[in-house]
Protein backbone atom coordinates (compact mmCIF):
# COMPACT_ATOMS: atom_id res chain seq x y z
CA UNK A 1 0.00 0.00 0.00
CA UNK A 2 1.35 3.34 -1.11
CA UNK A 3 -0.27 6.73 -0.43
CA UNK A 4 1.40 10.46 -0.38
CA UNK A 5 0.43 14.33 0.66
CA UNK A 6 2.92 17.04 -0.80
CA UNK A 7 2.92 20.90 0.10
CA UNK A 8 4.20 22.51 -2.96
CA UNK A 9 4.51 25.71 -1.78
CA UNK A 10 6.91 24.93 1.01
CA UNK A 11 8.64 22.31 -0.78
CA UNK A 12 7.93 19.75 1.41
CA UNK A 13 6.44 16.22 0.22
CA UNK A 14 5.27 12.94 2.41
CA UNK A 15 4.78 9.87 1.42
CA UNK A 16 3.98 6.73 3.45
CA UNK A 17 4.26 3.34 3.27
CA UNK A 18 2.94 0.14 4.75
CA UNK A 19 -0.41 -0.60 6.37
CA UNK A 20 0.21 1.26 9.68
CA UNK A 21 1.52 4.64 8.02
CA UNK A 22 2.72 6.21 11.18
CA UNK A 23 5.37 3.19 12.07
CA UNK A 24 6.82 3.65 8.43
CA UNK A 25 6.85 7.27 7.53
CA UNK A 26 9.36 8.92 5.00
CA UNK A 27 9.72 12.62 4.92
CA UNK A 28 10.90 14.13 1.55
CA UNK A 29 12.07 18.02 1.63
CA UNK A 30 13.44 20.52 -0.89
CA UNK A 31 15.60 23.03 0.50
CA UNK A 32 17.20 25.10 -2.01
CA UNK A 33 18.27 27.79 0.20
CA UNK A 34 19.79 26.03 2.97
CA UNK A 35 22.00 23.23 0.74
CA UNK A 36 22.26 25.32 -2.20
CA UNK A 37 20.82 23.06 -4.85
CA UNK A 38 17.14 21.96 -5.06
CA UNK A 39 17.95 18.56 -4.20
CA UNK A 40 15.16 15.81 -2.65
CA UNK A 41 16.46 14.46 0.48
CA UNK A 42 15.40 11.21 2.60
CA UNK A 43 16.45 10.93 5.67
CA UNK A 44 13.70 10.03 8.13
CA UNK A 45 11.95 6.82 8.88
CA UNK A 46 10.72 6.91 12.30
CA UNK A 47 7.50 6.73 14.06
CA UNK A 48 8.24 9.85 15.58
CA UNK A 49 7.60 11.47 12.15
CA UNK A 50 5.48 14.41 13.46
CA UNK A 51 8.46 15.62 15.45
CA UNK A 52 10.94 15.21 12.76
CA UNK A 53 8.22 17.37 9.98
CA UNK A 54 8.39 20.42 12.74
CA UNK A 55 11.90 20.64 12.52
CA UNK A 56 12.62 20.20 8.96
CA UNK A 57 9.50 23.21 8.19
CA UNK A 58 10.91 25.29 11.12
CA UNK A 59 14.59 25.16 9.69
CA UNK A 60 13.02 25.62 5.91
CA UNK A 61 11.28 28.53 7.06
CA UNK A 62 13.80 30.10 9.36
CA UNK A 63 16.19 29.98 5.95
CA UNK A 64 13.71 32.79 4.11
CA UNK A 65 12.64 30.74 1.57
CA UNK A 66 9.11 30.41 2.85
CA UNK A 67 8.96 34.24 3.39
CA UNK A 68 7.69 36.41 0.90
CA UNK A 69 10.28 38.53 -1.25
CA UNK A 70 11.25 42.04 0.20
CA UNK A 71 10.95 44.88 -2.29
CA UNK A 72 12.28 47.62 -0.61
CA UNK A 73 14.84 49.71 -2.60
CA UNK A 74 16.58 52.91 -1.83
CA UNK A 75 18.20 55.16 -4.45
CA UNK A 76 19.93 58.42 -4.60
CA UNK A 77 21.53 60.03 -7.86
CA UNK A 78 21.88 63.54 -8.98
CA UNK A 79 19.22 64.41 -11.45
CA UNK A 80 21.44 64.98 -14.40
CA UNK A 81 22.80 61.34 -14.75
CA UNK A 82 18.90 60.08 -14.02
CA UNK A 83 17.88 62.27 -16.97
CA UNK A 84 20.99 61.49 -19.16
CA UNK A 85 20.04 57.34 -18.67
CA UNK A 86 16.49 58.29 -19.18
CA UNK A 87 16.96 59.82 -22.76
CA UNK A 88 19.06 56.79 -23.33
CA UNK A 89 16.55 54.04 -22.08
CA UNK A 90 13.94 55.76 -23.65
CA UNK A 91 14.87 55.69 -27.12
CA UNK A 92 12.90 52.16 -27.40
CA UNK A 93 9.44 53.55 -26.46
CA UNK A 94 8.36 55.22 -28.97
CA UNK A 95 6.62 52.37 -30.82
CA UNK A 96 3.24 50.95 -29.12
CA UNK A 97 3.50 46.91 -27.62
CA UNK A 98 0.88 44.66 -26.71
CA UNK A 99 3.09 43.80 -23.25
CA UNK A 100 2.76 46.15 -20.58
CA UNK A 101 5.95 45.63 -19.21
CA UNK A 102 7.80 46.14 -22.15
CA UNK A 103 6.60 49.71 -21.71
CA UNK A 104 8.90 50.24 -18.56
CA UNK A 105 11.79 51.09 -17.80
CA UNK A 106 13.82 48.01 -15.40
CA UNK A 107 15.97 49.89 -12.14
CA UNK A 108 17.96 47.33 -11.18
CA UNK A 109 20.06 48.24 -7.98
CA UNK A 110 20.44 44.67 -6.39
CA UNK A 111 24.33 44.27 -7.10
CA UNK A 112 26.87 47.07 -6.69
CA UNK A 113 25.68 49.18 -9.62
CA UNK A 114 22.33 51.02 -10.69
CA UNK A 115 21.25 50.02 -14.43
CA UNK A 116 18.40 50.97 -16.53
CA UNK A 117 17.00 48.61 -18.84
CA UNK A 118 14.76 48.64 -21.85
CA UNK A 119 13.90 45.99 -23.89
CA UNK A 120 11.32 45.43 -26.87
CA UNK A 121 12.52 41.57 -27.50
CA UNK A 122 14.32 43.02 -30.62
CA UNK A 123 16.73 45.50 -29.45
CA UNK A 124 17.57 46.16 -25.94
CA UNK A 125 19.64 48.87 -23.93
CA UNK A 126 21.34 48.75 -20.91
CA UNK A 127 23.19 51.84 -19.31
CA UNK A 128 24.74 52.47 -15.99
CA UNK A 129 23.64 55.37 -13.87
CA UNK A 130 26.38 56.72 -11.36
CA UNK A 131 24.13 57.15 -7.45
CA UNK A 132 24.61 55.63 -4.52
CA UNK A 133 22.59 52.46 -2.87
CA UNK A 134 21.22 52.87 0.35
CA UNK A 135 18.94 49.96 0.08
CA UNK A 136 19.27 47.02 -2.76
CA UNK A 137 16.50 46.20 -4.80
CA UNK A 138 14.46 46.09 -8.40
CA UNK A 139 11.35 47.66 -9.91
CA UNK A 140 10.07 48.14 -13.51
CA UNK A 141 8.60 51.52 -13.88
CA UNK A 142 6.26 53.12 -16.57
CA UNK A 143 9.28 54.49 -18.95
CA UNK A 144 7.61 57.62 -20.40
CA UNK A 145 6.06 58.39 -17.09
CA UNK A 146 8.91 58.22 -15.20
CA UNK A 147 11.17 60.09 -17.69
CA UNK A 148 8.56 62.92 -17.78
CA UNK A 149 8.26 63.50 -13.80
CA UNK A 150 12.70 63.16 -13.92
CA UNK A 151 12.61 66.42 -16.16
CA UNK A 152 10.63 68.60 -14.11
CA UNK A 153 12.68 67.61 -11.00
CA UNK A 154 14.76 70.59 -9.86
CA UNK A 155 18.37 70.37 -10.83
CA UNK A 156 18.70 68.94 -7.19
CA UNK A 157 19.90 64.74 -6.09
CA UNK A 158 16.67 62.50 -6.45
CA UNK A 159 15.62 59.76 -3.75
CA UNK A 160 14.06 56.72 -5.45
CA UNK A 161 11.91 54.55 -2.90
CA UNK A 162 10.43 51.62 -3.17
CA UNK A 163 8.01 49.96 -0.60
CA UNK A 164 6.79 45.98 -0.25
CA UNK A 165 3.98 46.71 -2.87
CA UNK A 166 6.41 48.09 -5.56
CA UNK A 167 4.77 51.67 -4.87
CA UNK A 168 7.81 53.98 -6.03
CA UNK A 169 8.38 57.33 -4.36
CA UNK A 170 10.72 59.84 -6.56
CA UNK A 171 11.43 63.11 -4.20
CA UNK A 172 13.54 66.22 -4.89
CA UNK A 173 13.53 68.60 -2.62
CA UNK A 174 9.74 70.07 -2.51
CA UNK A 175 8.65 67.62 -5.00
CA UNK A 176 7.28 64.44 -4.33
CA UNK A 177 5.87 61.69 -6.77
CA UNK A 178 4.31 58.32 -5.91
CA UNK A 179 3.73 56.10 -8.69
CA UNK A 180 3.33 52.70 -9.08
CA UNK A 181 5.71 49.98 -10.01
CA UNK A 182 5.92 46.21 -11.56
CA UNK A 183 8.08 43.39 -10.14
CA UNK A 184 11.26 42.87 -12.48
CA UNK A 185 10.39 39.13 -12.17
CA UNK A 186 8.25 39.76 -14.85
CA UNK A 187 10.93 41.65 -17.11
CA UNK A 188 12.36 40.36 -20.23
CA UNK A 189 16.36 40.58 -19.46
CA UNK A 190 19.23 41.31 -22.05
CA UNK A 191 20.29 37.73 -23.73
CA UNK A 192 23.87 37.53 -22.08
CA UNK A 193 26.07 37.28 -25.66
CA UNK A 194 29.74 35.63 -25.57
CA UNK A 195 31.74 38.63 -26.59
CA UNK A 196 34.08 37.68 -28.85
CA UNK A 197 36.10 38.67 -32.15
CA UNK A 198 35.20 41.85 -31.33
CA UNK A 199 35.99 44.82 -33.41
CA UNK A 200 36.87 48.68 -31.89
CA UNK A 201 36.14 51.91 -34.24
CA UNK A 202 35.69 55.70 -32.94
CA UNK A 203 32.01 56.70 -31.72
CA UNK A 204 32.66 59.33 -34.75
CA UNK A 205 32.94 57.24 -37.75
CA UNK A 206 30.25 54.60 -36.78
CA UNK A 207 28.27 57.60 -36.78
CA UNK A 208 29.05 59.09 -40.07
CA UNK A 209 28.78 55.46 -41.50
CA UNK A 210 25.22 55.35 -40.06
CA UNK A 211 24.10 59.05 -41.50
CA UNK A 212 26.01 58.32 -45.24
CA UNK A 213 23.73 54.65 -45.57
CA UNK A 214 20.73 54.97 -43.31
CA UNK A 215 19.14 56.98 -45.89
CA UNK A 216 18.75 54.44 -48.53
CA UNK A 217 17.52 51.11 -46.41
CA UNK A 218 13.84 50.85 -46.98
CA UNK A 219 10.47 51.72 -45.22
CA UNK A 220 8.36 48.94 -45.12
CA UNK A 221 9.23 45.33 -44.81
CA UNK A 222 7.79 43.95 -47.64
CA UNK A 223 11.65 42.20 -48.03
CA UNK A 224 12.89 42.53 -44.23
CA UNK A 225 16.31 42.53 -45.90
CA UNK A 226 16.22 45.83 -47.48
CA UNK A 227 15.00 47.09 -43.79
CA UNK A 228 18.91 46.64 -42.76
CA UNK A 229 22.54 47.39 -43.58
CA UNK A 230 25.35 44.89 -44.51
CA UNK A 231 28.28 44.78 -41.97
CA UNK A 232 30.82 42.86 -43.62
CA UNK A 233 34.21 41.65 -42.00
CA UNK A 234 36.95 40.45 -44.68
CA UNK A 235 40.86 41.03 -43.59
CA UNK A 236 40.98 44.41 -41.97
CA UNK A 237 38.17 46.15 -43.96
CA UNK A 238 34.65 46.65 -42.64
CA UNK A 239 32.12 46.89 -45.59
CA UNK A 240 28.68 48.87 -45.15
CA UNK A 241 26.20 48.08 -47.43
CA UNK A 242 22.29 49.70 -47.77
CA UNK A 243 19.60 49.63 -50.57
CA UNK A 244 16.16 49.60 -50.78
CA UNK A 245 15.46 49.35 -54.78
CA UNK A 246 16.05 52.32 -55.95
CA UNK A 247 19.23 53.17 -54.25
CA UNK A 248 22.80 52.23 -53.31
CA UNK A 249 24.87 52.89 -49.94
CA UNK A 250 28.67 51.97 -49.74
CA UNK A 251 30.71 52.88 -47.36
CA UNK A 252 34.15 50.86 -46.38
CA UNK A 253 36.04 51.54 -43.26
CA UNK A 254 39.50 50.24 -42.28
CA UNK A 255 40.41 48.71 -39.33
CA UNK A 256 43.13 48.47 -37.36
CA UNK A 257 43.50 44.60 -37.21
CA UNK A 258 42.59 41.68 -39.59
CA UNK A 259 39.60 39.95 -38.78
CA UNK A 260 37.53 36.43 -39.92
CA UNK A 261 35.18 37.08 -42.79
CA UNK A 262 31.23 37.38 -41.77
CA UNK A 263 28.58 39.15 -42.85
CA UNK A 264 25.57 39.92 -40.92
CA UNK A 265 22.57 42.33 -41.68
CA UNK A 266 21.90 44.48 -38.75
CA UNK A 267 17.98 46.36 -38.55
CA UNK A 268 18.12 49.90 -39.26
CA UNK A 269 15.88 51.15 -35.95
CA UNK A 270 18.75 49.22 -34.28
CA UNK A 271 21.16 51.75 -36.07
CA UNK A 272 19.13 54.68 -35.95
CA UNK A 273 18.56 54.46 -32.16
CA UNK A 274 22.96 53.66 -32.11
CA UNK A 275 23.52 56.87 -34.10
CA UNK A 276 20.81 58.86 -31.63
CA UNK A 277 23.08 57.49 -28.35
CA UNK A 278 26.89 58.07 -29.72
CA UNK A 279 28.67 60.82 -29.00
CA UNK A 280 30.39 61.57 -32.20
CA UNK A 281 33.93 62.43 -30.75
CA UNK A 282 36.69 61.16 -32.63
CA UNK A 283 38.51 60.00 -29.15
CA UNK A 284 35.33 58.42 -27.88
CA UNK A 285 35.64 54.25 -28.74
CA UNK A 286 32.96 51.73 -29.58
CA UNK A 287 33.43 48.05 -29.29
CA UNK A 288 31.19 45.92 -31.93
CA UNK A 289 30.55 41.79 -31.03
CA UNK A 290 28.76 39.80 -33.68
CA UNK A 291 27.12 36.37 -33.01
CA UNK A 292 25.24 34.18 -35.37
CA UNK A 293 21.98 35.78 -33.89
CA UNK A 294 22.90 38.98 -32.40
CA UNK A 295 24.92 42.34 -32.14
CA UNK A 296 27.00 44.01 -29.40
CA UNK A 297 27.72 47.99 -29.15
CA UNK A 298 29.80 48.46 -26.27
CA UNK A 299 30.80 52.31 -25.52
CA UNK A 300 30.33 54.59 -22.67
CA UNK A 301 28.41 53.03 -19.70
CA UNK A 302 26.34 51.84 -21.96
CA UNK A 303 25.43 48.41 -24.03
CA UNK A 304 22.85 47.77 -26.83
CA UNK A 305 21.97 44.23 -27.61
CA UNK A 306 20.09 43.55 -30.91
CA UNK A 307 18.34 40.56 -33.18
CA UNK A 308 19.71 40.09 -36.57
CA UNK A 309 17.92 39.85 -39.56
CA UNK A 310 18.12 36.36 -41.17
CA UNK A 311 18.71 35.64 -44.22
CA UNK A 312 21.86 36.23 -47.19
CA UNK A 313 22.11 39.88 -48.64
CA UNK A 314 22.16 40.19 -51.88
CA UNK A 315 25.34 40.46 -54.05
CA UNK A 316 25.95 43.91 -54.59
CA UNK A 317 28.93 43.11 -56.76
CA UNK A 318 26.90 41.44 -59.24
CA UNK A 319 24.73 44.62 -59.28
CA UNK A 320 27.66 47.43 -59.70
CA UNK A 321 29.24 47.32 -63.21
CA UNK A 322 33.06 48.37 -63.40
CA UNK A 323 32.32 49.26 -67.28
CA UNK A 324 30.59 52.78 -67.25
CA UNK A 325 30.50 54.68 -70.32
CA UNK A 326 30.54 58.07 -68.72
CA UNK A 327 32.02 59.05 -65.63
CA UNK A 328 32.45 62.68 -63.86
CA UNK A 329 34.03 64.38 -61.24
CA UNK A 330 32.86 66.94 -59.65
CA UNK A 331 32.76 69.04 -56.75
CA UNK A 332 30.62 67.71 -54.08
CA UNK A 333 29.50 70.63 -52.18
CA UNK A 334 28.28 72.20 -55.82
CA UNK A 335 26.92 69.25 -56.73
CA UNK A 336 24.63 69.73 -53.66
CA UNK A 337 23.88 73.07 -53.62
CA UNK A 338 22.51 72.61 -57.73
CA UNK A 339 20.24 69.28 -56.24
CA UNK A 340 18.91 71.94 -53.53
CA UNK A 341 18.01 74.70 -56.16
CA UNK A 342 16.27 72.40 -58.95
CA UNK A 343 13.81 70.78 -56.02
CA UNK A 344 13.18 74.17 -54.91
CA UNK A 345 9.40 73.88 -56.77
CA UNK A 346 8.76 70.12 -55.82
CA UNK A 347 6.25 69.36 -53.03
CA UNK A 348 6.93 66.86 -50.40
CA UNK A 349 6.17 63.63 -51.35
CA UNK A 350 6.55 64.21 -54.98
CA UNK A 351 8.54 61.62 -56.73
CA UNK A 352 9.56 63.61 -59.75
CA UNK A 353 13.05 63.18 -61.13
CA UNK A 354 15.79 64.73 -61.73
CA UNK A 355 17.04 64.88 -65.80
CA UNK A 356 21.31 65.47 -65.51
CA UNK A 357 22.38 66.13 -68.76
CA UNK A 358 26.22 65.87 -69.25
CA UNK A 359 28.16 67.51 -72.84
CA UNK A 360 31.18 68.46 -73.53
CA UNK A 361 30.67 71.60 -71.92
CA UNK A 362 29.55 70.67 -68.51
CA UNK A 363 26.47 68.73 -66.73
CA UNK A 364 22.83 70.32 -66.17
CA UNK A 365 20.35 69.28 -63.97
CA UNK A 366 16.84 69.65 -64.74
CA UNK A 367 13.20 68.84 -62.72
CA UNK A 368 9.46 69.36 -64.00
CA UNK A 369 7.30 70.51 -61.60
CA UNK A 370 3.94 71.21 -61.95
CA UNK A 371 3.89 74.32 -59.70
CA UNK A 372 5.93 75.88 -63.06
CA UNK A 373 3.88 76.60 -65.89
Amino acid sequence: MLCGQSDRSSGIHKSYTGIFYRMHTVIQWKIPYIFGADTTFTHFHSPYYEYYEFLIIFLYMSSGSGKEVIHIMKLICAKNELLKSVNISLKLFLLKTTMPILECILIDASATEITFTSNDMELGIETKVKGIIEEKGIVALDAKLFSDIIRKLPDSDVCIQTDTNLNTTITCEKAKFTIPGKSGDDFAYLPVIERSEGIEISQFTLKEVIRQTIFSIAANENNKLMTGELFEMKENILKVVSLDGHRIAIRKIELKDNYPSRKVVVPGKTLNEISKILSGEVEDQVKIFFTDNHIVFEFDDTVVVSRLIEGEYFRIDQMLSSDYETKVKINKREFLDCIDRATLFVKEGDKKPIIITIDDTGMQLNINSQMVP
